[in-house]
């Protein structure tokens, strides 16, 4: 650390730097709403003063200071690996080349917005201003900071993007855990439901073998028909008994069914005469009830807070409410205090429902640098067209960037814009392999997304997709272990792997989920002739299987072409992902399981495993299966091997049944069924069988004309010149000089 009058330099690593410029010489130690920790271990740098200027120099950066006010000649950083010179500066536009981070709000986009900075940035270096933040003062409180100033950290990590989110969740915090319930497909809908209804729509979703593990339920929970005089009825804190006449038996019914819950809260106009817990919020707070005034919504007011934690909060919770969603308003007023009243409202929540060793989680919006430390996200009310549906892959694996890796959106859209189906599914197969899945609508009659009220063939494969999101639940638990632990976001920018290839860049909508598999999410329409959709991607060498079809894809940059009953979803040869068998509602650890797994490459999957709730995994209550696969070129056999659970066993069920899914082989997808293990017992498999080394193109080929609205004729001649050539390098070379459709041509070229 090196302080002068005015300013702090603090070496954080030889990659991260603290800057600090205070006019008053006073500093801040204290942690901030975007940094709470600064303790990092010590590391090497030398000092030197020359002709004027304060020269740091550390492993990766050369740090240059005039020792005045900061300013674009005065201060400056560079990188010793690009040699990218950083410059002190009010950014306008994006001179610095950052690759972005994420957004408050999505409210209101038909497409793409401005996203606000990350930590990383195409020249190798980027900022991230503190400056403005409230600080945590010894009560525990948010106050604002004394004196102007500026105070900033430079983030100078190039390409090691595991590196940098490593160092900046050490500085912000780790992403918690978040409950496993949430990892399964919600149901919200903004509707005028009642306690009978809504049971009747968990019914009919039971009978169309929907699997649900969160009820969302809106803001008509609440009183919303309220008497002029005390304003409108967003705002509600008092369960309506027309519609719901025993809220406790509702939510014990919920819970019966396996289904967390959350209500919508708006809670700017807060708590009102014709509340039920008016008189116990006054007698908290002293409050004088004779003139029936509203007790103001103010949570930077600690007394405002106990009392609606004790009051209103907490004894929902007591009832049966998991988790609140904090939804819009809270922007309006801010009390005597200048501190965005949304971090509060996340802050506060989360911290509070942290009580009786309750795993906490809120749904809220992005409030700034440091909100990764509250889950989950919501990005708000979307627009219902493709440019939404097209922004909303790139917008989420961006968001890792500033370490936000839980957004939740509304899959298929609120209100605004129109009803698409095919659209509407295109949605859901990117929510399945989102963060969260969560479907979502208005309250019209004319915008639903029931599967009932979906025509075929869409209503089937909403139905497979959101089964499918509740089997590939122990894979995605695992990452968000892997995110607390490891500070690795589920969804990842296609770049992070491939940082030196520009091409990867390029990719907006192509992203990891977790480790072992790559989407592409096609966010267009069908073309009406071929009768498939198209995603342009970017494929790294090795072997790589596709989970639903199996095509074999080697590295290079193709246009991957789908009907709408799929998209590409990748498997990495030697990769490994489980999913689970059950069936129904609730995220249990299950007893049945599924292994796909890669052919060709060696590789091995941790599945991690704990109650899915409570904090107890801190002390160690978790269990850990071991998953190997192995691969002998010269045997042409593939080992595969369950190893027996370590750690705690009662987390999980005794009993264990598996069926593996080898990719891959000269003949197809092989499945073996293995017998009722022990979970503590050890099982392997060898599997016999070649490498397939491409793909049944002719069939495929076959299958691609067979849909395309084109003359019989060039069909017929297409497909003579297919089934006779003697190879697929012929086959393909052949096509390319046909003079047929593009786009058709296209399509023929991926199967090569």
């Amino acid at each position: 650390m090196t302080i002068g009058n005015k300013y702090r330099i603090t070496i954080l690593t030889s990659r991260l730097i603290r800057m600090e410029y205070q006019r008053n010489g006073i500093f801040v130690d204290e942690q901030t709403q975007a940094v709470v920790n600064r303790n990092f271990p010590s590391v090497e740098y030398s000092t030197l003063h020359e002709k004027g200027r304060l020269i740091i120099e550390t492993e990766d950066l050369i740090f240059s200071y005039d020792g005045e006010e900061f300013s674009p000649e005065g201060l400056s950083i560079e990188l010793k690996d690009n040699h990218e010179i950083w410059h002190y500066s009010v950014v306008y536009g994006n001179s610095d080349k950052n690759l972005y981070g994420t957004a408050r709000t999505l409210d209101g986009a038909d497409g793409g917005i401005m996203l606000e900075p990350g930590i990383f940035g195409e020249k190798g270096f980027a900022v991230i201003d503190d400056s403005n933040t409230a600080i945590l003062d010894e009560n525990g409180e948010y106050v604002s900071r004394r004196g102007e100033g500026i105070d900033i950290y430079f983030f100078g990590y190039g390409t090691d993007f595991e590196g940098g989110l490593k160092d900046f969740y050490q500085l912000c915090g780790q992403v918690p855990m978040i409950p496993r319930y949430a990892l399964g497909n919600w149901w919200s809908r903004y509707y005028r439901y009642s306690e009978s209804s809504y049971n009747e729509m968990l019914d009919k979703m039971a009978k169309e073998n929907i699997p649900l593990s969160v009820a969302v339920i809106d803001m008509d929970w609440h009183i919303t028909d309220v008497d002029p005089k005390y304003g409108t009825g967003w705002t509600g804190y008092t369960w309506d008994e027309k519609l719901f006449p025993d809220y406790k038996r509702f939510l014990k019914n919920l819970k019966d069914r396996g289904l967390a819950t959350t209500l919508n809260l708006h809670p700017a106009d807060g708590i009102r005469a014709f509340e039920a817990q008016y008189e116990d919020m006054a007698k908290e707070m002293n409050f004088n009830t004779r003139e029936e005034k509203a007790i103001e919504f103010d949570f930077a007011d600690k007394s405002f807070r106990d009392a609606y934690f004790k009051c209103v909060m907490n004894p929902y919770e007591d009832d049966g409410v998991d988790f609140w969603w904090i939804d819009w308003q809270q922007g309006t007023k801010k009390g005597g205090s200048d501190i965005d009243p949304l971090y509060l409202l996340n802050h506060y929540h989360y911290e509070d429902r942290k009580r009786n060793n309750n795993r906490p989680m809120i749904f809220s919006r992005y409030a700034g640098v440091g909100s990764h430390r509250y889950p989950l996200g919501f990005s708000g009310d979307t627009v219902a067209t493709w440019k939404s549906l097209d922004f909303q892959p790139y917008f989420t694996a961006t968001a890792s960037n500033i370490g936000y890796g839980w957004w939740s959106h509304d899959i298929g859209g609120h209100m605004m814009g129109d009803k698409n189906e095919e659209r509407l599914i295109r949605w859901i197969q990117f929510g399945v392999f989102s963060p969260v899945m969560r479907l979502h609508s208005s309250c019209s009659e004319f915008f639903n997304k029931e599967p009932w009220n979906v025509d075929s063939p869409y209503r089937e494969i909403m139905g497979s997709y959101l089964r499918l999101r509740h089997q590939l639940i122990p894979y995605i638990y695992t990452m968000s272990y892997e995110a607390h632990t490891l500070g690795k976001p589920l969804l990842q920018p296609l770049y992070y792997k491939l940082p030196k290839e520009k091409e990867a860049y390029k990719h907006r909508n192509e992203y990891w989920f977790g480790d072992n598999l790559l989407v592409g999410a096609i966010t267009t329409e069908t073309s009406k002739s071929l009768k498939m959709a198209s995603i342009n991607m970017l494929i790294p060498s090795g072997r790589w299987y596709d989970i639903f079809n199996g095509r074999l894809y080697k590295a290079g940059v193709k246009n991957l072409y789908r009907t709408v009953d799929n998209i590409p979803v990748l498997l990495k040869a030697g990769g490994i992902v489980p999913l689970s068998m059950e069936e129904g509602n609730g995220v249990a650890n299950p007893t049945k399981l599924k292994l796909l797994i890669g052919a060709g490459a060696d590789g091995a999957f941790d599945m991690y495993e704990d109650d899915g709730q409570s904090m107890d995994y801190e002390m160690g209550k978790y269990a850990i299966t071991r998953f190997e696969t192995k691969y002998d070129a010269n045997k042409n056999v593939t080992t595969v091997t369950i190893n027996g659970a370590t750690g705690d066993l009662n987390q999980i069920p005794k009993e264990r049944k598996y069926q593996i899914a080898l990719y891959g082989l000269k003949g197809g997808t092989v499945t073996v069924d293995t017998p009722v293990l022990l979970a503590k017992e050890s099982y392997t498999v060898e599997i016999a069988g070649e490498l397939v080394e491409g793909n049944d193109y002719k069939q495929a080929a076959f299958e691609i004309l067979e849909k395309a609205w084109m003359e019989i004729v060039q069909k017929e001649r297409i497909y003579s010149i297919i089934m006779n050539s003697k190879s697929g390098e012929d086959c393909l070379n052949e096509i390319m000089t046909e003079d047929i459709d593009l786009e058709l041509k296209d399509a023929l070229m991926e199967l090569f």
